[in-house]
């Protein structure tokens, strides 16, 4: 599939080539709308399979923002909706192969923090996978990747210190943190979030870390952002919810954009 993949991506590019690759989370897709001479291409187009959540349109956006040539997931799978993780690792061994060399990896989540309200960004600074999952099991192509990749700079140094010189410059306020990755689909009880504090974790989603690993296996370098749309349950006194999720995400959409378009025009 890999080998399709790649083939349509270059044929709906037709020659465009870009090197920045940028995975917009629920509610985000406002970033993309920044972009410049776009190429709209559906995922179906490419062989991808349908997105079925709402929030993720579902198509890759080519084109110029900030100073670069970037690919935009305006859309992205989760593995609460049945795909393997094996599917993220072939997108993004597909993303690869077309020349992407940065990834920015970004989401809603929730904060597990009272000092880090809703419509916070979070920079992406580690993170604890606890699904239990992984789109490395199965045969390793040891010229793809090691068969046990290094994951200590999973979220390159080099990228969030630029990150963080940005926002300082802009004046936007960037908070860090440990990203805790659930499967989902449900929110987490209050047992489980005391439980993810205790084991370190800022912030916890249900998305991101896959893709992470994927890239970092295949030698691409990662700047995460988490958007903050909630607080955990045993903070925030309302139910939580998805439609809470979208509502935050695009509130805080304002601040994402305008802190990724100045990281790259640097």
């Amino acid at each position: 599939m890999i080998e399709t993949y790649v083939q349509n991506i270059k044929t709906a590019l037709n020659g465009f080539d870009p090197t920045v690759l940028i995975i917009l989370g629920s509610g985000l897709s406002v970033l993309a709308d920044k972009i410049e001479n776009k190429i709209v291409v559906p995922y179906t187009q490419i062989g991808f399979p349908k997105i079925s959540v709402a929030g993720h349109k579902g198509e890759l956006i080519a084109g110029t923002l900030g100073s670069k040539k970037v690919l935009c997931m305006n859309g992205r799978y989760h593995l609460y909706e049945g795909h393997s993780p094996a599917l993220v690792k072939d997108m993004m061994s597909s993303f690869e192969k077309i020349g992407i060399r940065e990834v920015i990896a970004t989401n809603a989540a929730g904060s597990l923090r009272a000092d880090m309200p809703a419509g916070s960004l979070m920079m992406i600074t580690d993170h604890i996978n606890f699904s239990g999952q992984n789109p490395l099991i199965g045969l390793n192509n040891d010229q793809e990747g090691p068969r046990f990749p290094d994951m200590s700079n999973a979220y390159d140094k080099d990228l969030q210190e630029r990150m963080r010189t940005t926002a300082r410059e802009n004046q936007i306020k960037l908070y860090e943190g440990t990203y805790f990755f659930v499967v989902g689909p449900n929110f987490e009880t209050k047992a489980e979030i005391k439980a993810f504090r205790l084991m370190g974790a800022d912030a916890v989603g249900m998305s991101t870390v896959p893709e992470v690993i994927a890239s970092v296996y295949f030698g691409m370098k990662v700047v995460g952002i988490s958007v903050i749309t909630n607080q955990s349950a045993d903070i925030q006194t309302t139910a939580l919810s998805h439609e809470e999720t979208l509502f935050e995400a695009r509130q805080a959409a304002v601040d994402l954009q305008g802190l990724v378009l100045k990281f790259l025009e640097k």
